[in-house]
């Protein structure tokens, strides 16, 4: 519980003002007294418990997502412990509103909701002073940064400053699913310009209003961020967010091995889908090292996925070169193969010898894949010729349309179990309803990185590890796997109930931790009660009492 310390000094309106500490209608008596806050809160006092009541049956008789999205950011801006009570209450109903898939639509339309500053903006105007910029952050214990250029939002491509709603949801996620203390958490846009010409042409746009800045200038920017937060906040970790497909390797490739870092496109996307294939394969009684995956796009997302496949195949004792021989893929002009001439450098270590292919379906009907994961942005890319001819090939086929938001899916949850007369075990980026079919109910998984990053975020700050290492995400996906009941199974859902949320992170953020012991990745002393300590730093979104 917090004491009048925690207020640093602030009383009356300041009080009220700052989300962290502000509790509205449910500040005691004693607590307005004593804090001057008489007269300036109605007469009534409220426990939290009916403050959440209050803020559900208005989220409730609210029809449209956005204005839900809306309401609840405006709720984050004014009182945070609320917020965050009524998010890790209802995770299932509040996920969709605050990320995917209406945080999607927030970023299209953010010029237009704009309502308060959240996080911070580093633009190009900033080079040489973004040491100030970060300075004037008004914490200084910083743990976790999540930062986007808006280059690659979600399957929606380049939304420039826009896509600042992205860090900003991610970090919420990072709170609420892994009690993360949001002081801790900073987004950051680093805008450097936008190259979609809707928005270039926009009056009422809110980045910089100029192509996008690139090579060794973009570089350097980056370069003086990453110097920055290693000087003012030496135990934050940087995750990087939604950045172009080169940019993304790149810069992970660059800064992974110098700072404590990661890339959740590249591998969060591919821990929830590797823990998704071994529940998979509780239902179809094979083997990891037995199975040819197919991916329909090889971004980050895919080549991501099928490097961690790779570790772990490694892991079993299958050679690398083996390993890759399971993972194929299929881009915009066709199957990634040797003898293609415009695969760039993230595309070639899956490029096997086979001759050229044209179409998805050619490649299910010549590779013969036990599993097809959609990570293209691509609306309708499994089409009903495609799911058939995974289903003919396969008693279940493992069918995961990751693209997010919704609108981007490769099909729907309807569509796979139809086209496979309800064979299929689907998963999806975004959430879809359960389907019934021919008397059976199905309950499609959402594969989605909340389950991995928030449980990995928390085991590298409650062990203040140096590094994020590839390890930390396979045995993220290990152990996601392993909380999947047989009850989950039964429904055909290949990942747990999101009610389990803080659980699933627990244990997460514990195997992250042993592996950080394991190889010395800290200075900090290995405490006694590991689980403990992991539990000690979680935040707790119920109300302090001030006196």
């Amino acid at each position: 519980m917090k004491s009048q310390l925690h207020l640093q000094g602030k009383r009356g309106v300041e009080l009220l003002h700052d989300p962290l500490l502000n509790k509205g209608t449910a500040f005691t008596a004693a607590e307005r007294d004593a804090l001057g806050l008489r007269g300036l809160l109605p007469p009534s006092i409220a426990t939290q418990e009916q403050q959440l009541e209050r803020v559900l049956g208005n989220i409730r008789r609210k029809i449209a997502d956005l204005e839900k999205y809306i309401y609840l950011i405006s709720l984050q801006e004014r009182n945070e412990n609320l917020f965050y009570r009524v998010v890790t209450e209802h995770l299932d109903e509040m996920m969709p509103l605050i990320y995917t898939p209406t945080v999607g639509l927030a970023c299209q339309k953010y010029a237009l909701i704009f309502r308060r500053t959240r996080g911070l903006y580093i633009s190009l105007e900033d080079r040489g002073h973004v040491k100030q910029i970060l300075q004037n952050w008004p914490h200084a214990d910083v743990r976790m940064i999540v930062i986007t250029d808006g280059e690659r939002i979600l399957g929606l491509g380049d939304l420039g400053a826009n896509g600042m709603g992205i860090p900003v949801g991610k970090l919420s996620l990072y709170t609420a699913c892994a009690g993360i203390p949001p002081a801790q958490c900073l987004p950051i846009m680093l805008d450097v310009g936008t190259n979609n010409p809707a928005l270039l042409a926009d009056p009422l746009y809110l980045g910089l209003p100029r192509k996008r800045l690139p090579g060794v200038a973009y570089d350097n920017l980056v370069g003086e961020f990453v110097a920055a937060v290693q000087e003012l906040f030496p135990r934050a970790c940087i995750q990087f967010e939604d950045f172009g497909n080169a940019n993304a390797f790149r810069l992970l490739h660059h800064y992974r091995d110098k700072v404590c870092t990661f890339n959740d496109d590249i591998q969060g996307t591919a821990g929830v889908t590797l823990s998704g294939l071994c529940s998979s394969l509780r239902l179809t009684g094979g083997q990891l090292a037995d199975q040819r995956i197919l991916f329909l796009g090889a971004g980050e997302a895919g080549i991501g996925i099928g490097d961690l496949i790779v570790e772990a195949l490694k892991a079993e004792g299958v050679p690398e070169a083996v390993a890759r021989q399971q993972c194929w893929f299929v881009d915009s002009k066709g199957l990634v193969v040797k003898s293609r001439t415009d695969l760039v450098e993230h595309k070639l270590r899956f490029a096997h010898d086979h001759a050229p292919v044209a179409t998805l379906l050619e490649a299910v009907e010549t590779l013969k894949p036990t599993a097809l994961v959609g990570v293209s942005g691509m609306t309708s890319g499994f089409t009903e010729p495609v799911v058939r001819a995974m289903a003919k090939l396969n008693q279940r086929p493992i069918v995961f349309a990751l693209s997010n938001p919704t609108s981007k899916a490769e099909c729907t949850a309807e569509q796979a179990y139809t086209w496979s007369d309800g064979r299929a075990i689907f998963a999806s980026g975004s959430p879809f309803a359960p389907v019934t079919l021919n008397g059976v109910t199905h309950v499609p998984g959402q594969g989605n990185n909340s389950y991995i990053f928030p449980g990995v975020g928390l085991g590298v700050i409650a062990t203040e590890s140096s590094r994020v290492t590839d390890e930390m995400f396979l045995v993220a996906a290990q152990t996601l796997a392993s909380l999947v009941t047989d009850g989950d199974l039964a429904l055909g859902r290949v990942y747990p109930d999101l009610k389990r949320i803080r659980e699933v992170s627990m244990a997460i953020a514990f195997a992250v931790a042993e592996v950080v012991f394991k190889h010395g990745l800290t200075r900090m002393q290995r405490p006694a009660d590991l689980k403990a300590h992991i539990a000690a730093v979680m935040f707790d979104p119920k109300y302090p009492h001030y006196v």
